[in-house]
């Protein structure tokens, strides 16, 4: 009870900042700026909003093929279906309550595929090392290529961030955890050897290892470039899908190809901060976009155009998914019997 009403408190609060800051970057518009806001939706080019679509759409097929070789390296083929649907319901299922998705993606091949539900979750901390990397690459590729554009605003935010006075408290934050991980592995270490002739230490012994098997499924892919290969291609159709929607409204149409990437970034980031990306999607879209000297009405409006669109994308796969994920599922006797 006092988990679901932690979880509860804390996806109110995600959902509320996100709430707020719809509020609040419309709130602080000028009558001017809010006016050239709507005018830019109005006036947008919503027909480019189809090709992103097939673009996004893309990425999630190649995210569900990425685990598919994951899975088989610790033996088990499920049908690329189930985990597609399994993705987009998982993706759907964040919109909610944050990382839920991660917990009912598991859950959904468990119950359809009979792949462990523990084994899973080494393959998500897989997938989420995998797509951290990925993201500081894209970072990287901003700075190198971006320097005289994003450079100041990134020596700012590290000024700001890593070299405050608060440096010291930030270190001693980072130690602990340090030590509290690593005093938890010997501590368990000892459990688990210790009282081994527990039913109940056995059974989490037996979770934890195929947590660690899960983690360790990358040594054995049974394709490692095919792995790369879907790696590079997610993350290149989120940087294609943004371009893409650059050219939905005039005024954003004339960034660059490599404007992209920052904007990626700064997407990216605001998808850690509330539920989705609601809120602080488009408002940090058009931070990033007023490096480019993109005024504010223009930069909010196609920040709130893509992130709009990938909330239907998702929205409507997720519902078909979870819809159709039973249908699937079914035994082919029954499916003849239905239709006939």
């Amino acid at each position: 009870m006092q988990k679901r009403l932690l979880s509860f408190i804390k996806y109110a609060f995600f959902l509320g900042l996100g709430i707020f800051l719809v509020w609040w970057s419309l709130h602080k518009m000028s009558e001017d700026n809010y006016q050239k806001f709507l005018t830019s939706l109005q006036t947008a080019n919503y027909y480019l909003l189809i090709p992103v679509f097939f673009i996004l759409a893309a990425s999630h097929v190649s995210r569900a093929i990425r685990w598919k070789i994951l899975m088989k390296s610790l033996g088990y083929a499920p049908k690329l279906s189930n985990t597609f649907c399994a993705v987009m319901v998982g993706y759907l299922a964040n919109f909610a309550v944050p990382r839920l998705g991660e917990v009912l993606k598991c859950t959904i091949l468990a119950r359809y595929e009979k792949v462990p539900a523990d084994k899973l979750v080494g393959t998500i901390i897989v997938e989420r090392a995998v797509d951290v990397l990925s993201f500081l690459i894209v970072i990287l590729i901003s700075l190198l290529t971006q320097a005289h554009i994003v450079g100041e605003y990134a020596k700012n935010f590290f000024n700001t961030y890593i070299l405050s006075k608060d440096t010291t408290m930030a270190a001693i934050k980072i130690a602990v955890i340090v030590i509290v991980l690593v005093a938890g592995f010997f501590t368990a270490r000892y459990v688990f050897k210790k009282y081994s002739h527990i039913q109940f230490i056995q059974k989490l012994r037996g979770i934890f290892n195929n947590i660690i098997e899960g983690l360790l499924s990358i040594r054995n892919l049974p394709n490692k470039w095919s792995f790369i290969f879907h790696s590079v291609f997610i993350w290149a159709c989120y940087l294609a899908g943004t371009y893409v929607g650059f050219f939905a409204i005039k005024e954003t149409s004339v960034l660059p190809v490599l404007a992209a990437f920052p904007v990626l970034v700064f997407g990216t980031v605001a998808t850690m901060i509330t539920p989705g990306g609601i809120g602080s999607y488009p408002e940090l879209v058009m931070k990033s976009m007023l490096l480019y000297s993109i005024p504010e009405a223009f930069g909010a409006a196609n920040g709130w155009l893509q992130w709009s669109a990938q909330f239907i994308i998702i929205l409507v796969m997720g519902f078909v998914c979870l819809l159709i994920l039973p249908y699937l599922n079914k035994p082919k006797h029954e499916i003849s019997t239905v239709n006939s």
